[in-house]
Formats: C-alpha cells, sequence, structure tokens
C-alpha cells in the first residue's frame, strides 16, 4: 500500500496524531477512536494492522498489552516528496510575514 493510501484514511491518521503523542497501548488508541468515530474495537484493531503492516508504526507486548508507537521512516519517506512542493506555501508565508511586519511598522510609526 502506498503511504498516501494509508495516510489517507482519517482514522489512520488521529491514530498517528495520538501516537506522536508517545507509546500508547491499544485500548488507550481505541478508547478514544470509538469516542471520536464511533467505530468498533475490531474496526480500529484493523487500522492499527494497517499501519503495522505498512511500517508507520511498530507494536510491543508488554505482558498482556500492546503498545504502539510511530515509526518515522515512512513519515521521513513522505516529508522528502513533499520537499518538491514546500516552495509553493514558504513563497506565500514569506511574502505574508513582509505583509505583516510593514503592517507593524505603519502602526508603529503611526501610519494609518
Amino acid at each position: 500500500m502506498h503511504a498516501f493510501d494509508v495516510l489517507g484514511d482519517p482514522v489512520r491518521r488521529r491514530i498517528l496524531e495520538l501516537l506522536a503523542g508517545g507509546e500508547q497501548s491499544s485500548g488507550e488508541v481505541t478508547a478514544v477512536i470509538q469516542r471520536e468515530f464511533g467505530i468498533s474495537q475490531p474496526a480500529v484493531s484493523q487500522h492499527l494492522k494497517v499501519l503495522r503492516d505498512n511500517g508507520f508504526a511498530s507494536v510491543r507486548a508488554e505482558g498482556t498489552r500492546r503498545l504502539y508507537a510511530v515509526e518515522a521512516a515512512p513519515l521521513r519517506e513522505v516529508d522528502l516528496w513533499l520537499d518538491r512542493f514546500r516552495g509553493f506555501w514558504d513563497q506565500r508565508l514569506d511574502a505574508l510575514a513582509t505583509e505583516l511586519a510593514r503592517g507593524r511598522r505603519k502602526k508603529h510609526d503611526g501610519q494609518p
């Protein structure tokens, strides 16, 4: 499965957001996802499996618990792919910063 197929699903993106905050048990992830998306525990497990099978998440056993964590490598690949497009928004952000600075200078100098 391609990285954007994995990340194209809002449930999987939300799971990654949760895991970005640190390792979490499958139960913790399931509770949040069920509350926010109204899906079943088996459905959440399937999403975790897709993330795991495609390298976006890892799992380790701690007793009877399964702890999930983000794996950075596939996200770095996505970041590298996006790098070629950064110029489109960097230029706009630079222009916005310039306009904001002009506005502050005018306000500071008492200009309308």
